[in-house]
């Protein structure tokens, strides 16, 4: 009898840890279920033009609603139960939505990048602590790099996700949804790469977005260069040997408005 305590005490243990093995690991006090993006799909159907001027005063104007979106985003963390699809559409339209929220809760603002210090991943704009999904506190760079690129191989969600400045890819004007990702993520890809106000392409010579420079590892997988990638969706294809340089980028403040006008409280 004096082995039957240890024998017992080991089954417990071994239960106890092949019943929180079957679980999912994340947010288990959460209700952690897809969402749907209808809200916002609405909200940017209505504030944002199809060349991505975002009308911020009409998101300040409809703030109850979206604070509605706010609310699913912020009590449904996914999880390995989600699929593929869902993790990363929410993802990307978590990204845009808080970008969006920052904007608004500074409005009037010329730049994004007046709404923080200059040393990048410690103190910028995308390193505010605004997002709180289940008790989970993040920062825009937090989705971008940890749930997005470290999770995803997709090199396309550079032109889904908007940095709110001129010279990011344009702001869809349409929620990305898990059941139609893949046909959206081509298309906000090819329309970025064809924009001749973020990028110039001829055979010979191309002058292309930052972008290209900053995530070129991105565009890189599976052996293939930065110029492979872009003439998978360009019209116009590069030679091997083309020229590439880069454009300035413009920081400006996507907003339809000409003119920043006096402040508007949220």
């Amino acid at each position: 009898m004096k082995f039957l305590i240890p024998i017992f005490f080991i089954l417990a243990i071994a239960t106890l840890v092949l019943s929180c093995s079957s679980r999912d690991p994340l947010h288990a006090s959460c209700d952690s279920s897809p969402i749907s993006h209808n809200i916002f799909n609405e909200l940017l159907s209505n504030y944002v033009s199809e060349v991505g001027e975002v009308n911020y005063k009409g998101f300040i104007a409809d703030s109850v609603r979206f604070n509605e979106y706010f609310a699913l985003l912020e009590n449904n963390h996914p999880t390995m139960k989600w699929s593929k699809n869902e993790r990363l559409a929410f993802w990307i339209n978590t990204y845009n939505a808080y970008t969006i929220r920052l904007i608004i809760r500074n409005y009037p603002v010329k730049s994004i990048k007046d709404l923080g210090g200059s040393i990048y991943k410690v103190n910028t704009a995308w390193d505010i602590k605004l997002i709180n999904i289940c008790e989970e506190i993040y920062d825009i760079n937090n989705i971008e790099h940890q749930k997005i690129r470290d999770q995803f191989d997709e090199p396309r969600i550079h032109f889904a996700i908007n940095c709110a400045s001129v010279s990011c890819p344009k702001l869809f004007n349409e929620a990305f949804y898990p059941e139609r990702l893949e046909e959206q993520l081509e298309q906000v890809t090819r329309e970025f790469v064809n924009d001749e106000k973020k990028n110039l392409i001829t055979a010979e010579k191309a002058t292309i977005s930052k972008i290209f420079s900053w995530y070129s590892g991105d565009f890189k997988l599976g052996n293939e260069s930065v110029s492979d990638f872009i003439n998978k969706y360009s019209e116009v294809k590069l030679n091997s040997d083309s020229d590439v340089d880069y454009m300035d980028y413009d920081w400006s403040l996507n907003d339809v408005q000409t003119e920043i006008n006096s402040p508007i409280s949220e």
